[in-house]
């Protein structure tokens, strides 16, 4: 899940930041009093190093000076235009160039130490993100598609890590053929798909009161944040700002049926998943590794994209199908040539756009074959729990919190489900599994072809 940030964060009622909302801290009073607290040290601070300043200036200043006299360079020849009191240098041409020029990779030097900390602090979807994203996407549209452009990022992705998702399947390539292929023959292309069956295109204040709703619904509207942005690749994800949960959603022809499928996926999956693995004993790397835990993908997204379908008029995986096919494609193919193939399935060229960023995101040069697979958990994991639907226990699934549906069994003895939450549109079981077969019939997922599925 991305992390695009855009603008501070104002409370909920503000009627000129529609586009964030918040509510305010209950613990303010606390938060000022440390805030107050760590000012009075700072300004000790900055007193005890200025009463030291004075003398320990001088000190320094006659070593440097010392220094240059010891090296046998004439001291008195060259004064520096800003220069330090008493002090005068005359370093040689070559001894000018070693000052001005600091080696950047001096393992000493902080500058350096800080800006690979912050490298490191940055998520992999916000590393991904190319910079020039819009800029090459107007070019790439007056070229007639007939260009491959070139990404650059901010803090780009360590390779290591990008390593892991370079290598997609083609184990489930005939299943989301399938699915697309339904799709088309119901509705002849993806845009009247989109039409008939997305609900009407909302404008900002619309998807404002909508999020409002549904976390007045699930009671956490005092939990999570809102931002609502044109410039994410998603359309939505869940991030942390400033310590507090952060619900980002892209407002760009989001329409109604996929807004309340973002709410059920983000927040209705993610979120409260994360919120009930809080209080099990797997809630730390240590422990999960020493219990053999699996991943949680592609359980987590396999689960979130069965919610986003799971109350619209046809419950069709498209987006699921398409974004696993997407990835393996990108593997094979340079971006225009990808945008090309995609024009099978969906016409509008920014949708295609959008599907072909979200494969080749990460890539500097798109004219190479090769992309960024995560993509493909969504298809992978919703294939694996419509197959045991019938024996999953989803409301454990979302109670035990980040977990792999393979370790229900082993891990319900040992759960702590006292204060875990399930989302209200679990709290009908019944209707909830008849919604989740309707989804595997409308998607001509039968036993048989699921039988395949690991």
């Amino acid at each position: 899940m991305a992390s695009d940030i855009h603008g501070p964060l104002v409370p909920i009622q503000s009627a000129n930041y529609p586009d964030v909302m918040t509510v305010p801290d209950t613990n303010y009073s606390k938060v000022s009093s440390e805030s107050v607290n760590r000012k009075k040290r700072r300004k000790k601070l900055l007193r005890k190093r200025q009463s030291l300043g004075s003398s320990s200036y001088t000190d320094v200043s006659h070593g440097i000076a010392n220094s240059f006299e010891s090296s046998g360079e004439n001291v008195d020849t060259y004064t520096s235009k800003t220069r330090l009191p008493g002090i005068n240098r005359a370093p040689t041409p070559n001894r000018i160039n070693t000052l001005s020029s600091p080696n950047p990779r001096q393992p000493g030097q902080v500058v350096s130490s800080q800006a690979h900390e912050r490298r490191k602090k940055v998520p992999l979807l916000a590393a991904i993100k190319p910079e020039n994203e819009r800029a090459e996407k107007e070019r790439f549209m007056r070229a007639n598609f007939n260009y491959n452009p070139l990404f650059i990022y901010r803090t780009p992705a360590e390779p290591e890590v990008l390593s892991r998702f370079t290598s997609p399947s083609d184990k489930y390539l005939s299943q989301a053929k399938l699915i697309m292929e339904i799709a088309i023959q119901r509705y002849g292309s993806y845009e009247v798909f989109e039409e008939q069956t997305g609900g009407r295109i909302l404008t900002r204040p619309q998807i404002l009161c909508l999020v409002k709703r549904f976390l007045r619904k699930e009671d956490l509207e005092s939990e999570i944040c809102l931002n609502l942005s044109e410039d994410l690749i998603s359309r939505g994800s869940m991030t942390r700002s400033k310590g507090k949960p952060m619900l980002n959603v892209r407002v760009v022809n989001l329409r109604e049926q996929w807004a309340e499928g973002l709410l059920r996926h983000e927040i209705g999956t993610h979120y409260l998943r994360s919120l009930n693995n809080r209080y099990q004993p797997w809630n730390n790397f240590k422990t999960r590794r020493e219990l053999g835990l699996k991943p949680l993908n592609p359980t987590e997204e396999g689960l979130a994209s069965l919610h986003s379908v799971l109350f619209r008029p046809d419950p069709c995986l498209w987006r699921a199908a398409l974004l696993y096919y997407t990835a393996y494609k990108a593997s094979e193919m340079s971006l225009k040539d990808l945008f090309r193939d995609l024009g099978q399935f969906v016409h509008d060229p920014d949708v295609r756009w959008d599907y072909c960023i979200r494969a080749k995101r990460g890539q500097v040069d798109t004219s190479l074959p090769g992309g960024f697979c995560k993509d493909q958990v969504y298809l992978e994991g919703a294939l694996q729990i419509l197959k045991r639907r019938r024996t999953i226990n989803f409301s454990l699934l979302l109670k035990l919190g980040k977990i792999a549906h393979e370790d229900i069994d082993m891990l319900e003895e040992y759960a702590d489900l006292e204060n875990t939450r399930v989302p209200s549109f679990m709290y009908n079981m019944t209707i909830y599994r008849q919604h989740v077969d309707r989804i595997a019939q409308c998607n001509g997922l039968t036993d048989q072809v699921l039988a395949d599925v690991d």
